[in-house]
């Protein structure tokens, strides 16, 4: 081909050298900007994560006082909203990058690190409110102090990080169920990731990974009945003080988790929960 171009006319092949130097530096452009959305769609991920960890452990701590449950949880929120400050100023420094259609050209890049973060803020706001975090709040949340969006929020993105909440909601839901007060706390989650998967089903076939997100949300949702339902027998068959009964069920939970290959407390292995990207 290039011998082809040498025959041409010196006008002729300059135009056709122009537009391949045009197309290499569009295409070095473009991947270039693609690798570092990469980097920090992973960062982003990164402190969401932790953002999720710093939450489990707060509202898990056994030094928190019996009868303080809602108390602990709205201030583990605030904390939880504290540390996604660092991230909602990622998304400001990147929206330069996706404005108009570059956004939809980069949006799978950024998609891993958003619907990481819209599973930390969902968390951080279900413990505040004991709902299901709205989208528009999440859109309000990546906009300007006057109400500008730094880009469009796929709904896409927001229910396929809203399912993964359910996972975090089940660790709680165990780890809850052995406090004071933990097994009514327990099947107050169980009720609401049943809730979830029923709404999210219908979106199952229009969503790309949502049935995948199904599965995982039905898993938790098992985990969770499986553990209230034991306690809920244990209750009856015992019917001891409230004191006794949490020493009871706290022995208990703890041979359960270990036979299931998961713990009571903290963020397990998410491996049956990744997202086939």
């Amino acid at each position: 081909m290039m011998a082809a171009v040498q025959s041409m006319p010196s006008t002729s092949r300059d135009v056709i050298m122009g537009a391949f130097n045009g197309y290499r530096e569009e295409l070095d452009e473009y991947y270039d900007r693609r690798e570092a959305l990469t980097k920090i769609s992973r960062d982003i991920t990164s402190l969401s994560k932790k953002c999720i960890f710093l939450l489990h452990r707060l509202v898990t701590d056994p030094s928190n006082k019996p009868g303080h449950e809602r108390e602990v949880s709205v201030n583990a929120a605030k904390k939880g909203y504290e540390s996604l400050g660092q991230i909602k100023g990622m998304f400001e420094g990147i929206s330069e990058h996706l404005q108009g259609n570059d956004f939809w050209k980069f949006q799978r890049t950024i998609s891993p690190g958003l619907q990481e973060f819209i599973e930390a803020y969902g968390f951080a706001h279900y413990l505040e409110h004991n709902t299901l975090l709205p989208y528009a709040e999440v859109q309000a949340y990546l906009s300007t102090d006057s109400g500008q969006p730094y880009f469009p929020l796929p709904y896409s993105d927001y229910l396929l990080g809203i399912s993964d909440l359910t996972g975090e909601l089940m660790r709680y839901a165990i780890s809850a169920i052995t406090t004071r007060g933990g097994r009514a706390r327990a099947r107050e989650l169980c009720d609401f990731v049943r809730d979830c998967r029923a709404s999210f089903e219908a979106f199952a076939p229009q969503i790309r990974g949502m049935d995948h997100k199904q599965k995982t949300t039905t898993n938790s949702l098992r985990k969770i009945e499986d553990a209230t339902y034991a306690m809920s027998i244990r209750e009856h068959e015992f019917g001891a003080s409230p004191d006794r009964l949490d020493a009871l069920v706290s022995q208990y939970m703890s041979g359960y988790g270990q036979d299931r290959g998961w713990e009571g407390g903290g963020r397990g292995s998410r491996s049956d929960e990744q997202d086939e990207e």
